[in-house]
This record gives C-alpha cells, sequence and structure tokens, in this order.
C-alpha cells in the first residue's frame, strides 16, 4: 500500500513539493554559509517526494534554533504555504485526505526543518 500511495503522491503533488524543497537547496547552496541549510533542504526533497511510510521526530538545539529562525524568515514561509494550500484543496474531497495530511506534514516539516528527523 506504501508503494502504490507513494506512486499516486508523486504524480498528483509529490513532484511539485519536492522541487520546491530542490530549488530552495540550490538557492541556500549558492553560499558558503547557506551549505549546510542546502543539504538539509536536499534530504527533506526526498521525503517530499516520496512521503508514505516515513515518519518525522523533531529535536534540536541550538544550531537547530538559530538556523530554524534564519530559514523561516528565507524560505520557510513559502515553502510551507504552498504545502498548506495543497493540503487544503486534497482535504475537500474524502479520496483525497491521505495525500492532504502528507502536504499538511510537509507544510510543518518546511516550517522546522532542522533537528527533524525522518524515520
Amino acid at each position: 500500500m506504501r508503494f502504490i500511495g507513494n506512486v499516486l503522491w508523486f504524480i498528483f503533488g509529490g513532484l511539485e513539493s519536492g522541487l520546491g524543497w530542490l530549488i530552495a537547496g540550490c538557492i541556500w547552496c549558492i553560499t558558503v554559509f547557506g551549505i549546510p541549510i542546502g543539504l538539509q533542504c536536499f534530504k527533506l526533497a526526498g521525503l517530499s517526494f516520496w512521503p508514505f511510510g516515513k515518519e518525522v521526530r523533531y529535536g534540536g538545539g541550538t544550531f537547530s534554533f538559530i538556523a530554524n529562525v534564519i530559514w523561516l524568515i528565507i524560505s520557510g514561509l513559502p515553502l510551507a504555504l504552498l504545502n498548506a494550500v495543497f493540503g487544503i484543496i486534497w482535504c475537500i474531497t474524502i479520496v483525497g485526505i491521505p495525500f492532504g495530511k502528507q502536504f499538511f506534514k510537509i507544510a510543518k516539516l518546511a516550517l522546522m526543518p532542522f533537528g527533524a528527523e525522518v524515520i
């Protein structure tokens, strides 16, 4: 079931969501300071492409907090809003609720990606 969910997800929204993370990662990797943030974006693009069967745990520390604040100001809000809007659209129908829940999971992750661990 996970495989089918991931394939349908990729076709009906995961591609756009994952590309958003990849674009953000490429922009962050332009500077030396942004490379750690860009690498995290690339890791989270994989989750955004294939989210079913994966769970996100939040932890963190001082670096994670500082990186999340910088991330939120520069890149986090657009990605979170994009995923939240897609989540709302998918939740309109009963069949789309599982996809909407995945979009909401990724929207939360877009607000605080540092210190998060994908399992």
